[in-house]
């Protein structure tokens, strides 16, 4: 028999402690968490990093902006305190020694422990067993040939920003001359050595690399790093690059009949813009009458599709793609990488990916999981990565008619629980380092004031690198995260930091605190995410969160919010409040025979008379029954209970609209 919802989960934790065991030994795996800058470590003399970039294209005669294009895809120029990217790269040009990475994880640097918790077999520590240089491929390597090519220690390239810098201009001035090209002083001349450092193994994601980097050498970019450095790369408008110089590198076409394509067709959905790949889940029949792991359906003319929902791997690439492919596990439809922005598809948007835990979202979903870590902030995300799936996300947008806003581009930490007994469960991926507001922008709907002060709702924009809130557990419990930017703010009780943190009685029945823990969303509301106003008080402002008043430091001087405006929905007055639900099921009399009626069970929160709670859209009452092999079986239930989206908390949720009054904010 097929698995409900709470199967599927369960299924799942089992197949990720599976995969976490097998992770610790592969190859090239790389750290769950990684050591994050120092405190206590002085910045850089003001403009360093600027003049390292200058003194370095001289050095190696490498075009100044050639050499800022390929960081800024690369890095940002941040240099993230010398820890590991997720594939290993270090510093801002992204010198990668993964086998160093994987060697000085912590996660993985305790050699009396064994993961299994099997003391019956021996347990090999992963410092012993790590792969030998020559078994790690050459991009995941470049460290070690920018240090021959430099005579720089490899420890200075991977902690001296100044020293990476240098590195880079020797990797790409060596390339350059390996291609047999002149050491030209126009960056049109360089555009196969740029997609050669990409490391892809394939022509149409070497381009789509190459094309980002030129596409920001033409519109210039300025922005101040993680350790406070200002750096200008110049625009150069009429920049065109020389896309003949591609074939020069001799790889593969991969899934791309030309430079900077993808296209729909050879298996994959995906824009045009982008170097994307099939690499299917499985639709086959396993034990005794299960099958996995996904559904055949035909949206969006069965069901409409209204998410797209953002998650990280909390795996490697490799490690991802063998999960993808066993039946038994769950799925999702797509996978970036992170080195270079890749795409794999694994299940058509038609289909139902199992990846959000619940039912309903999943059937109105797509999937797109990132290569990265929650708690380990600077195992960091490429620009090449949020490039790529913001270009994929426009792309699903407009071919299923999602709205591009955080009310249905979700993070996986967004997805309601289906009932008051999986609320702990859900996940949290992709957390608050995930930089909402960069990504926003990619997209082309940046969070911008959309009302003055009386328009009722607030939209939570602190700016990201400036914004870094205390975490604590990203590497052992209870202890303090490296700072970093974040995208949430944390809520109170009152306006005061010193007032308690507001509650989630889903999270903590028993009226527990929440807590300042990275994966603990009980107080944290993110960027994006709109909220009804419930209250100013000097530099703080206040929300309907939860059924309850939640306040947060908004500064005149340094807003972490914006006035907008919009629908909201207000709770009609009945004892005790009104439910939230976590999906929109059909009442009971809309089954046909022959499918189970779906119980319509409430969150453990009330949401009372006189608050208000921004309105996401009308959301309709379906249920997907898809529980046989032969997709001829399935059925849509559909029913006349009218449900609308709100932003309950830091999850979205649903109310009957029976039970609220739908009015313009600000009234």
């Amino acid at each position: 028999m097929r698995r409900n919802d709470s199967g599927r989960l369960r299924r799942r934790g089992r197949a990720l402690r599976a995969a976490a065991a097998a992770s610790a030994t592969a190859a090239l795996l790389l750290p769950l968490v990684a050591a994050g800058p120092s405190a206590t470590a002085a910045p850089p003399p003001s403009g360093a990093l600027q003049r390292s970039f200058a003194d370095a294209a001289a050095a190696y005669h490498v075009p100044p902006g050639v050499l800022l294009g390929v960081a800024y895809l690369e890095s940002r120029w941040d240099g993230h305190g010398g820890a590991p990217s997720v594939t290993g790269g270090y510093g801002p040009m992204h010198l990668t020694d993964a086998r160093t990475a994987l060697a000085d994880a912590p996660h993985h640097s305790d050699a009396g422990e064994d993961p299994r918790g099997d003391g019956a077999r021996p347990w090999t520590p992963v410092r012993d067993r790590l792969p030998r240089t020559a078994e790690v491929p050459a991009r995941l390597r470049t460290l070690d040939r920018a240090a021959a090519l430099t005579g720089l220690p490899r420890g200075t390239l991977r902690q001296d920003a100044a020293a990476n810098v240098r590195g880079g201009a020797a990797l790409l001035a060596a390339e350059q001359r390996r291609l047999g090209l002149p050491p030209s002083a126009d960056p049109a001349d360089w555009y196969a050595a740029v997609a050669s450092y990409s490391g892809a193994s394939d022509a149409a994601t070497a381009a789509v690399f190459a094309g980002d980097v030129y596409d920001v050498l033409r519109g210039g970019q300025s922005r101040t790093t993680d350790q406070g450095q200002r750096v200008t790369l110049p625009a150069a408008p009429s920049l065109r690059a020389d896309t003949a110089q591609l074939r020069r590198l001799g790889l593969p076409a991969g899934t791309s009949a030309q430079p900077r394509t993808g296209g729909e067709g050879r298996g994959v959905e995906c824009p045009r813009s982008v170097a994307c790949e099939s690499v299917p889940a499985p639709y086959e029949r396993f034990g005794d009458g299960d099958f996995g792991n996904h559904d055949l359906a035909d949206r969006p003319k069965s069901q409409r599709v209204d998410y797209i929902v953002i998650h990280d791997t909390e795996g490697s690439w490799d490690t991802t793609l063998k999960l993808i492919k066993d039946p038994t596990y769950v799925s999702w439809n797509y996978t970036v990488r992170s080195s270079d922005g890749h795409i794999a598809q694994h299940v058509p948007t038609k289909d139902v990916a199992w990846h959000a835990g619940n039912w309903y979202v999943n059937s109105k979903s797509v999937g797109i999981e990132h290569e990265g870590f929650l708690t380990a902030p600077d195992a960091w995300y490429t620009e090449a990565m949020y490039r790529t799936s913001a270009r994929l996300v426009k792309y699903l947008s407009h071919k299923l008619r999602i709205p591009l806003d955080r009310q249905h581009i979700l993070g996986h930490d967004n997805v309601p629980g289906t009932t008051a007994a999986t609320v702990k469960g859900m996940h949290t991926d992709p957390g608050p380092y995930w930089d909402w507001a960069h990504y926003f922008e990619l997209l082309g709907r940046p969070f911008h004031r959309t009302a003055g002060p009386h328009g009722g709702l607030v939209t939570v924009a602190p700016d990201y690198a400036r914004h870094q809130p205390v975490y604590t557990d990203c590497d052992k419990a209870g202890q303090t995260c490296a700072p970093h930017g974040s995208g949430a703010v944390r809520l109170h009780t009152a306006p005061s930091e010193n007032a308690p943190l507001v509650k989630d009685i889903g999270l903590r029945p028993d009226g527990g605190d929440s807590t300042t823990g990275v994966n603990d969303t009980g107080a944290r509301a993110s960027t994006g995410q709109r909220f009804a106003l419930a209250g100013r008080h000097g530099d703080w402002t206040a929300i309907w969160y939860l059924g309850q008043k939640a306040w947060f430091r908004n500064p005149h001087a340094r807003p972490t919010a914006v006035d907008a405006k919009g629908l909201v929905a207000v709770p009609k007055p009945r004892p005790g409040g009104i439910p939230v639900y976590g999906r929109a099921y059909p009442e009971k009399a809309a089954y046909p025979a022959g499918v189970p009626v779906q119980t319509v069970s409430p969150l453990p929160y009330r949401l009372l008379a006189g608050q208000a709670y921004a309105v996401g859209g009308r959301a309709a009452a379906e249920y997907l029954w898809a529980a046989t092999f032969d997709p001829a079986g399935h059925a849509v239930v559909r029913g006349k209970d009218v449900y609308y989206e709100i932003q309950a908390g830091h999850r979205v949720g649903y109310v009957r609209a029976a039970d609220v009054t739908l009015r313009p904010s600000g009234r």
